[in-house]
C-alpha cells in the first residue's frame, strides 16, 4: 500500500507509528523521528523527496508499505508508487483538508483503479474542521468523477504524532497528548487489512516483474526495485529481460533482497505480489520488465507526466572558477545529469546551443533547486539559468501550463493576494471564508507568473501567508507578463567591496553582500530600487588624509544583507542573469559579464534589432 497526501499532511509520522506498533524496533531502541527521511535534505526541509518503502507484519500478513512525497514538484516518485501497489491510504489534514497535490495524488489512484482509505490526520489541532472536511473530500471524489464502488471509501479518525486511530472523531484518547501509543492504530490496521485487497496472480501465467525504482550499492551496483505481478524470481536462475528499447536479453539475478522493516534482507526467491531488490543488472532502468525465457511478457511501459519547467545548467563560467569545488569540467556535469535521469522518471535532460551547458526539465522549481543543491554538496560549480516554462504546440498555436493555486492568507490580505495574481494572469475560481478570520482562495495561473512568487507573496502577507500549487492543464500563450519590478545593483569591476563603498550603495537599494566580499565585473550585489540595472563600483575605498574630518566621530550604520539562498537566488534572476553556484557559495551574475557588450545588446533590442 502507498501513503500519498498533500505536503506535511502528516504521511512520514504515520508511517513512524506503523513501524513502531508492528515490533519493527526493538524495546529500547533509540530511533529519530521521522526515520523513512534518510536524506540530508529532507531531515533540513522537512520534506520527503524520494518514495521508500518499509514492511510491517501483522500477525501472518506482511504488508508493504511505499512512503511518498507529498510536494507536487515530486509527483513523478508519487506515480511510480502507485505502479507498485494494491491500494492506498489517502491522508487529508483535519483543518487544511484537501489541497492540489491531494486532487493530484486521488486522481492518480482513482485512473489506477485502487482502493482508497481517506484518513483524517492531525484531528488533535484546535482548528480542526473534521466534518467539513470529510465534506470536502466527497465533494472531490465526485468531482474526478470516481464510480460507485471508489465512492464508498472508509474513514479513519487518526492522530500520527501519537499513534492513536478511531472511527469516531469524538474519540477522546485522539485528543490526548503524551508519548507514542503502544497499539493505538489497531483500528487503522484492521480497515487496511479489511478493505485493501491481497495481491492477485495467475498460477499458470509466466514469470512477470516490472522495475519501479532505482538504488545503488558500493559492493553490488545498480540496484532495481521490482514488484512481481505473476511467477516467481529466483535467485541465479535465467530470466528474460525486456529492455525499453525493445530488446530482450537473458541474465541472470546475481543477488535478491526483500524488505523487513527498514532493513533489506537476503532472500532465495521474491513470489507473486511481493516487492523485491535485485542486482545483477547493471544498465537496467524504471518502467522495463523481467518475464520468463521461455514465454517473455513485457508489461506496458509507464507513463509519467511530462515536465513543465526547465532550466540550463552548465559549467561555472564566472573569474571565480575553481575556488571551491573539484568537479569543474562539461564531461563531470553531463555524466551526473545522466545518471540523474537513469533514477528520476520525471526529468529530462536536453542539449543547448552551448557545448558546456544543457537545458534540464522537471516539474517545479524545488525539483531543479533539489537537484543542484545536491550536485553542489557533491563538490560541482555549476552556472544555472532562470527558470522557464516548457510550452507545446497545439493546433498551430503555442499553449503553455497553467497550475492551479490553493492560497490560505487572514481576510485583511484578500485584496493585496488578488491583486498580485491579477499581474500574473491569474483567474479566481472559487473563495471560501471558514470563519475563522481566515479565507482559502483558488487561482488558475500560468506557471511562468509562479515562478519567483513565492518570496513576494510571503512579504506582502508578511509570513502568514500559505500558498500550494499543482498543474492543471495547458491553454493557449497568455501574453507578455512582467512578475519582477527592480532592477539590479550590478559591480562594474573586479576587487572586495568595502564598507565605505556599501554605506552608499544602501540607498540605491537592498544589498546582498556585506564588505570583505569578493566581486567580479557583471556580479549582481543587489536590487535596485528602481526600474532597470545601475552599474556600481563597490570596491571604493576611503581616502586616507592627515587632516581629521569634521564627521569622525559620527557612528556609521550599515544595514545587513540580504541572505541569498539557492531556492531564492532562482526566484530573482531576471532572463538576462544566472545564478553561480559553488559548495560554498551562491552568487548572482550578468549572463554577459562585459558591461559595454551588454550596453550594445540593450540598445540593439531597443531599436528592435535581433540581439547577437
Amino acid at each position: 500500500m502507498a501513503i500519498v497526501a498533500h505536503v506535511d499532511h502528516g504521511k512520514t509520522t504515520l508511517v513512524d507509528a506503523m513501524l513502531r506498533q508492528s515490533g519493527v524496533f526493538r524495546a529500547h531502541q533509540e530511533v529519530s523521528d521521522r526515520v523513512m527521511d534518510s536524506m540530508d535534505l529532507e531531515r533540513e526541509k522537512g520534506i520527503t523527496i524520494l518514495a521508500k518503502n518499509a514492511a510491517v507484519t501483522l500477525g501472518d500478513v506482511k504488508i508493504n508499505i511505499v512512503d511518498t512525497p507529498g510536494h507536487a514538484d515530486f509527483g513523478g516518485e508519487v506515480e511510480r508508487g502507485l505502479t507498485m501497489v494494491d491500494g492506498v491510504l489517502l491522508l487529508v489534514d483535519a483543518s487544511e483538508g484537501p489541497l492540489p497535490q491531494t486532487r493530484f495524488v486521488l486522481r492518480k489512484a482513482l485512473e489506477a483503479r485502487l482502493p482508497v482509505i481517506v484518513v483524517v490526520n492531525k484531528v488533535d489541532r484546535p482548528d480542526a474542521r473534521i466534518d467539513e472536511v470529510v465534506h470536502e473530500v466527497e465533494e472531490l471524489f465526485l468531482d474526478l468523477d470516481a464510480d460507485e464502488d471508489q465512492i464508498d471509501f472508509p474513514i479513519v479518525y487518526c492522530n500520527a504524532r501519537t499513534g492513536r486511530s478511531s472511527l469516531d472523531a469524538d474519540e477522546p484518547s485522539l485528543r490526548d497528548g503524551g508519548e507514542m501509543a503502544p497499539d493505538g492504530l489497531q483500528t487503522l490496521f484492521k480497515i487496511l487489512l479489511d478493505h485493501i485487497p491481497a495481491p492477485e496472480h495467475d498460477p499458470t501465467h509466466p514469470l512477470q516483474a516490472l522495475v519501479t525504482n532505482l538504488d545503488a550499492s558500493p559492493y553490488l551496483g545498480r540496484l532495481a526495485l521490482v514488484r512481481v505481478h505473476h511467477g516467481t524470481l529466483v535467485r541465479n536462475q535465467p530470466i528474460a529481460w525486456c529492455r525499453a528499447d525493445g530488446s530482450t536479453e537473458t541474465v541472470r539475478l546475481s543477488e535478491l533482497f526483500v524488505a523487513d522493516g527498514l532493513e533489506r534482507v537476503p532472500a532465495a526467491e521474491i513470489g507473486p505480489g511481493e516487492i523485491g531488490i535485485i542486482a545483477g543488472l547493471a544498465d537496467v532502468t524504471i518502467g522495463e520488465t523481467l518475464t520468463s525465457v521461455d514465454d517473455p511478457r513485457p508489461l506496458p511501459v509507464m507513463h509519467i507526466d511530462d515536465p513543465s519547467l526547465s532550466m540550463t545548467i552548465g559549467i561555472n563560467t564566472s573569474p571565480l572558477a575553481g575556488q571551491d569545488g573539484d568537479k569543474m569540467t562539461a564531461r563531470l556535469v553531463k555524466n551526473r545529469l545522466d545518471a540523474e535521469v537513469v533514477g528520476n522518471v520525471s526529468l529530462r535532460v536536453l542539449p543547448s546551443e552551448r557545448p558546456d551547458a544543457w537545458e534540464v526539465q522537471g516539474r517545479g522549481e524545488l525539483q531543479l533547486a533539489v537537484l543542484v543543491e545536491t550536485m553542489r554538496r557533491e563538490g560541482f560549480e555549476l552556472t544555472v539559468g532562470k527558470p522557464e516554462v516548457v510550452t507545446r504546440m497545439v493546433d498551430g498555436k503555442v499553449h503553455e501550463p497553467v497550475d492551479r493555486v490553493a492560497i490560505d492568507v487572514p481576510e485583511e490580505f484578500l485584496g493585496t493576494v488578488t491583486q498580485l495574481l491579477a499581474v500574473r494572469k491569474g483567474r479566481m475560481e472559487q473563495i471560501v471564508n471558514h470563519g475563522t478570520g481566515w479565507a482559502r482562495m483558488e487561482f488558475l495561473v500560468p506557471a511562468r507568473g509562479l515562478v519567483g512568487f513565492r518570496t513576494e507573496f510571503m512579504t506582502e502577507t508578511r509570513g502568514t501567508g500559505l500558498i500550494h500549487h499543482v498543474f492543471e492543464r495547458y491553454e493557449p500563450w497568455h501574453g507578455e507578463l512582467r512578475t519582477r519590478r527592480n532592477g539590479s545593483l550590478v559591480s562594474d569591476r573586479k576587487g572586495v567591496t568595502t564598507g565605505y563603498t556599501l554605506m552608499n550603495l544602501q540607498e540605491r537599494g537592498e544589498l546582498f553582500v556585506g564588505p570583505g566580499v569578493e566581486t567580479y565585473e557583471g556580479m549582481v550585489i543587489g536590487e535596485n530600487s528602481r526600474i532597470g540595472d545601475m552599474d556600481v563600483n563597490p570596491t571604493k575605498e576611503k581616502k586616507l588624509t592627515n587632516h581629521r574630518a569634521a564627521a569622525a566621530e559620527e557612528l556609521e550604520r550599515l544595514a545587513p544583507p540580504r541572505p541569498l539562498s539557492l531556492e531564492a537566488a532562482l526566484e530573482f534572476i531576471a532572463s538576462d542573469e544566472s545564478v553561480e553556484v559553488t559548495p560554498k557559495n551562491v552568487r548572482i551574475r550578468k549572463v554577459e559579464l562585459d558591461a559595454t557588450t551588454r550596453g550594445r545588446t540593450a540598445k540593439r533590442a531597443s531599436l528592435g534589432a535581433a540581439p547577437r
